[in-house]
């Protein structure tokens, strides 16, 4: 029977957990799953645009998986999941949504997607990005909720694709807030774990202090499934998670920034976290916090002015101009300013985990707003702190009073308590996101 037709219509909609333990008991088989992936990327992605390159020999792949004997499955058997096209993949190109990098087929695959097609995932694709997954051109893909708006930059294309159906799982990377932003915009759930935890090798280099891969998941229980696969379920210390949990909730610095939707989100947290039993609270941050933007934009564009100098005199002209801004430091910003950066960041990590580790989760806004129209990234004015501060970061949708676009909260732990995050975040998200 065709995936798309009869009793397999729609489960492209499942999660990945649903889809990966319906395979298990043999009621679909993984060709029927990608099959049914493939059929709605044909049927939307004229408009989304999600996606840069699709696999042409996934329902090969699909069908070699289903040939295999149980005992030798992986733990993400089947599983159709899209790449964002800063990954090196050996199967398909790797762009960079770059014109330099039109036709770059990499010599092997990045450290995770080898972990992930070990385990049995199937590469569909590549997704958009915004050039480099830093500045320059942007990704073309649209809000799938409104496609006159952005799906966020730089992980947009791997982001729709989740929220339209078009994959159960997405991998993402963040520099700024190019995961959780995006994810806000689409309504899904976008994870960017603790600096350091996932390997980075084989994905392009914008700049070493902050870049995280992340990932997109329908679900809470689809981020710690990757989690695990990814090495992180060990935990940093044992909390008890059986009875009333403790939150704080903050704006931020920048909370002149917010737009009425992520206010009411976070109200609308705040309250029924509070109607179903547990403590919470408001913080304002301290006041050496405000500095962090901009501490992360100076470490942010040099590095970067290290990550693209090759590219700039080699392609001159040809390089977009964001680029030669960075190698250039038109900003200005001394090696002084840079060493006082980097400082403020050390100290800053230390003050946060201190102050976060009073609480289970602190609960901060995702974006500004809304995605906005057009096809720019966002301000990433309410991530680029986290990630600077090195700390695990999950987005969650958080419906309002009435229906709107997709918005969402992100709930942040201390450095490297990815485990705990999440296993608080399965216990709450029936709480923040009732279905």
């Amino acid at each position: 029977m065709s995936a798309a037709s009869g009793a397999y219509f729609g489960l492209n909609r499942w999660t990945a957990t649903e889809a990966l333990a319906r395979m298990a008991t043999g009621e679909v088989r993984a060709r029927d799953l990608v099959s049914a992936c493939l059929s709605r990327i044909a049927e939307r992605d004229m408009d989304v645009q999600a996606w840069l390159a699709l696999n042409p020999q996934a329902i090969a792949e699909a069908e070699r998986l289903d040939a295999l004997p149980v005992e030798q499955r992986g733990r993400l058997h089947g599983l159709p999941i899209a790449v964002k096209d800063v990954f090196d993949t050996v199967q398909l190109p790797t762009t960079h949504n770059s014109p330099l990098f039109e036709n770059f087929r990499p010599a092997g695959d990045a450290a995770v997607v080898d972990l992930l097609r070990a385990e049995g995932a199937i590469v569909l694709g590549k997704t958009d990005t915004t050039e480099f997954a830093a500045a320059g051109r942007d990704a073309r893909t649209g809000n799938p909720h409104d496609l006159s708006r952005t799906s966020g930059g730089s992980s947009a294309g791997s982001a729709a694709a989740v929220a339209d159906c078009h994959v159960p799982l997405a991998l993402a990377t963040q520099t700024g807030g190019s995961t959780i932003r995006p994810g806000s915009f689409c309504g899904v759930y976008a994870f960017k774990p603790s600096f350091g935890r996932v390997s980075r090798e084989g994905v392009k280099i914008y700049a070493q202090s902050f870049d995280t891969v992340g990932w997109y998941g329908r679900s809470v229980a689809d981020i710690a499934l990757l989690a695990d696969v990814l090495g992180l379920g060990e935990t940093l210390e044992e909390k008890d998670l059986s009875g009333r949990l403790r939150f704080v909730i903050t704006r931020g610095p920048y909370h002149d920034r917010l737009a009425p939707e992520s206010v009411e989100a976070l109200d609308k947290s705040e309250a029924r976290l509070a109607l179903a039993g547990h403590a919470v609270s408001r913080l304002e941050l301290p006041a050496e916090f405000v500095a962090l933007d901009a501490h992360h934009r100076v470490i942010l564009h040099r590095e970067g002015q290290a990550a693209f100098r090759n590219l700039a005199r080699r392609h001159g002209t040809a390089l977009h101009d964001d680029f030669h801004h960075r190698v250039e430091n038109r900003d200005g910003s001394t090696l002084a300013e840079l060493a006082r950066a980097y400082d403020a960041m050390a100290l800053a990590r230390i003050a946060f985990d201190a102050m976060a580790g009073q609480f289970d989760l602190v609960i901060a806004p995702s974006a500004p707003g809304f995605a906005p129209a057009g096809r720019r990234p966002g301000d990433p004015v309410f991530n680029a702190s986290w990630t600077l501060l090195g700390v695990p970061c999950l987005n969650v949708p958080v419906p309002l009073a009435m229906p709107t676009l997709p918005i969402g909260v992100t709930l942040i732990g201390r450095r490297f308590a990815d485990q705990h995050l999440l296993d608080a975040a399965a216990l709450v998200d029936p709480v923040l996101n009732p279905k």
